[in-house]
């Protein structure tokens, strides 16, 4: 590739072309994407992404440049042996308290193409990663690749033929061991491997049992236990103070793997976690504890970095240049972390950052990064300015300097000759003033690490590290009062990461990306519209000797048969590969001889339905009607004229629907019909519209006669003047008279 990385070459679009591994990854989670997508029904933007523990900076880097290049907005990169501890602990209800002694596990994976061993101590709503190890180079293909290497041997002496030279037949062998794998795992007899029209026409057989397996992968088995002792020793801890073993990972089915660790802890091996999805199951609960759209029971997550990370930097003295360094980061450290570092420098500087062994990083190149602080001048008294420096380890477990900020003197009043701005202790060597000197101020942990803050540190340019200790000068100093002032200002950092992708070609990529998204799109279409002229052609060709039979003639059935005939020659031979429209024009074609047909047959089912509803409520208006001449008094209320408005228009009504009845049924199935039902169901809903508001016209209510009211209001006021007092309802009377009176006559 252009920038030095590797890439993949792919015939695309006719032509051949390379892809950068960021646009490959981007291309598999563009796919994962659009698969949520149809699984929830709306839009997917934010994620998290597991990777192998064993990452580097520049591999986690890549990986978040390949969610950009997908359009996924990632949350966290995280260790997939992290993502299967959380999907363990997050529902265990017996963990130990927080002030009691945690639940030591180990959890193993062997998936494909690496094995990761990682150790995690938990407490009630907290997990902690003490120590991981891994063999990035041992997994389940490996095991396929010894088996595959032992058939071609066999079969080059027995069938004389050279398997790895035809890439097909390669493929075929690896698909088959791999099956084969799995079958010794559940079964230890002979099993037999079979694949037909092998190469150059041959079938080809064998057979292998367990113990042959075995012993045929003796040196991988051995590669199980060195990661599970090592995990134990950087953590710490002895085989009795485990209490559990996960495993996880479609290697770990292996029996002789199983064997291997039960043999090394001494214990039996748990399996209540997914094997295929517990690492899925985590990044989605992490990815609900970060999302505010879902509240989770609170869970805290402290998590490590694989490798130690050491600084180096330029030191100028006056009689040469020389450099220091510093291990900012050991291994196995809490992530994500911070660091605050001081410097004492008079000009910009350069800090090199590079993993501290180089024997355990996969690749011979340990470098991270360089990174200069800029705008660094000394101070107006010509002494070196203070300049602090943060480093971190974020989220992703990726190493950034953060930020970098010097600290001015401005002093106001008084002789300040010799008293520094701060009652802290001054590492600055008077005999030698260009000796650069770097200070560890403070560590800034994250919330949910719960790191211990480690004691101020001096570590000169030889690297050694001496804990601060007061002096006389500074016994003075704590007597002296300050007599000035200090200004932080931030200073710009130039990163130059290696292996980073640049801005230009990362939106290249996601331009591409989208490009190829439209492409894919627009063959989409294209297919499906090939695919419905090919369904077109053969549901249509079904049907016309069966449903469709009595609605066309026999001339026009063999034009038709002809067509469809035609249509399906063609899609095999010039139609194989045609624009979108072509097909679009061709589908319109086949529809102008077959929807008249298909017309007919859908009325022909359709119109009795239609002509009964019609028939059905001209009837029943006709009988309103005959009885509103007999006088019925549930229709004495309705206008004259308008009812013979309505019987005028059923006649015809009636009338339209006879004639159209008689003319269909003249008719052949095979002519068109007289009526469509769409005109039918019109005229149905017509003389709803017409009819039923006067029909169903509500009789007026009957007004109650004002003398009755008035003769009730005058008995009440003589009521009234007799007893000389308002009349009340008497509430000690029994509630049944109360209501019958109260039915009677109402008492003001």
């Amino acid at each position: 590739m252009p920038n030095g990385s590797a890439g993949i070459k792919v015939r695309y679009l006719e032509e051949e072309r390379p892809f950068a591994i960021e646009q490959v990854t981007g291309m598999l989670l563009a796919k994962l994407k659009e698969t949520s997508e149809n699984a929830l029904k709306k839009p997917v933007a934010d994620c998290v992404i597991s990777i192998p523990s064993f990452f580097t900076d520049a591999e986690r880097r890549s990986v978040m440049a390949a969610a950009q290049v997908a359009g996924l907005n990632c949350l966290r990169l995280m260790n997939e042996t992290t993502a299967v501890a959380l999907a363990y602990g997050i529902y265990k209800q017996d963990l130990p308290s927080l002030d009691e002694k945690p639940r030591n596990v180990v959890f193993i994976d062997m998936g494909h193409s690496a094995y990761q061993v990682s150790l995690c101590a938990f407490n009630k709503g907290k997990l902690k990663v003490l120590a991981t190890t891994f063999d990035p180079y041992l997994g389940g293909r490996n095991f396929d690749e010894a088996l595959v290497d032992y058939f071609c041997d066999e079969f080059k002496t027995k069938y004389k033929i050279n398997v790895k030279e035809n890439a097909r037949a390669l493929l075929r062998l690896y698909q088959e061991c791999e099956k084969l794998k799995k079958l010794m795992s559940a079964n230890a007899s002979d099993l037999p491997l079979n694949i037909e029209c092998f190469m150059n026409d041959l079938d080809v057989s064998s057979k292998m049992n367990r113990a042959q397996f075995e012993q045929l992968c003796v040196s991988l088995f051995a590669r199980v236990e060195p990661p599970l002792k090592a995990v134990l020793e950087q953590a710490n801890l002895q085989r009795e103070d485990i209490s559990s073993i996960e495993i996880v990972g479609g290697a770990t089915r292996i029996p002789a793997v199983k064997e291997q660790i039960t043999k090394f802890f001494l214990k039996d091996i748990s399996t209540t976690l997914n094997a295929d999805e517990a690492v899925a199951r985590g990044c989605a609960l992490q990815c609900a504890i970060l999302s505010p759209a879902f509240k989770v029971r609170e869970f805290s997550i402290t998590d490590i970095i694989p490798y130690s990370i050491t600084l180096r930097w330029k030191t100028s003295f006056e009689d040469g240049t020389g450099s220091g360094e510093c291990e900012v980061f050991c291994k196995n450290h809490p992530a994500p972390f911070s660091k605050v570092i001081t410097f004492h420098k008079k000009e910009p500087f350069e800090l090199e950052a590079f993993y501290t062994n180089l024997h355990e990083v996969p690749y011979p190149d340990p470098r991270i990064g360089t990174f200069t602080i800029q705008n660094v001048f000394p101070q107006s008294d010509g002494d070196s300015s203070k300049v602090k420096v943060k480093v971190r380890i974020n989220i992703h477990g990726i190493f950034s300097v953060a930020s970098a900020s010097v600290i001015e003197k401005q002093n106001i009043e008084g002789d300040h000759s010799d008293v520094p701005m701060e009652t802290e202790t001054s590492f600055k060597d008077e005999s030698k003033d260009d000796v650069d000197k770097m200070q560890v101020d403070q560590e800034e942990g994250h919330p949910k690490c719960h790191a211990e803050h480690t004691p101020e540190e001096e570590i000169d340019h030889t690297g050694a590290k001496t804990k601060t200790a007061p002096s006389d000068k500074q016994d003075r100093l704590n007597q002296t009062i300050k007599k000035g002032r200090v200004k932080s200002i931030d200073l710009p950092i130039q990163s130059s990461l290696c292996r980073q992708l640049g801005q230009d070609l990362l939106n290249s990529y996601i331009e591409n990306e989208g490009k190829m998204i439209m492409q894919d799109k627009l063959e989409k279409e294209r297919n499906d519209a090939k695919n419905a002229v090919e369904e077109y052609v053969y549901d249509f060709r079904d049907k016309l000797g069966t449903v469709y039979e009595k609605f066309i003639t026999q001339e026009d059935l063999n034009k038709l048969s002809a067509v469809l005939e035609e249509t399906e020659n063609w899609l095999y031979e010039e139609g194989e590969d045609q624009p979108k429209q072509v097909y679009v024009d061709r589908l319109q074609e086949l529809k102008k001889y077959g929807q008249p047909i298909q017309m007919r047959y859908m009325e022909h089912e359709e119109r009795p339905k239609a002509l009964t509803d019609l028939g059905k409520k001209i009837q029943l208006v006709m009988k309103v009607i005959e009885a509103y001449r007999n006088k019925d008094e549930r229709y004495d209320h309705l206008d004259p004229a308008e009812m013979e408005k309505v019987e005028k228009y059923i006649n015809e009504a009636m009338s339209w629907l006879n004639s159209k009845m008689n003319a269909q049924n003249k008719l052949s199935l095979t002519q068109d019909p007289v009526v469509k039902v769409s005109e039918i169901v019109a005229k149905s809903k017509e003389l709803d519209n017409f009819c039923n508001p006067i029909i169903y016209k509500p009789k007026p209510k009957v007004e109650v006669a004002e003398d009755n009211a008035k003769a009730n209001s005058e008995h009440n006021g003589q009521m009234d003047g007799q007893s000389g007092t308002e009349t009340k309802p008497d509430t000690t009377k029994d509630s049944s008279q109360h209501t019958k009176s109260s039915g009677e006559m109402e008492v003001d």
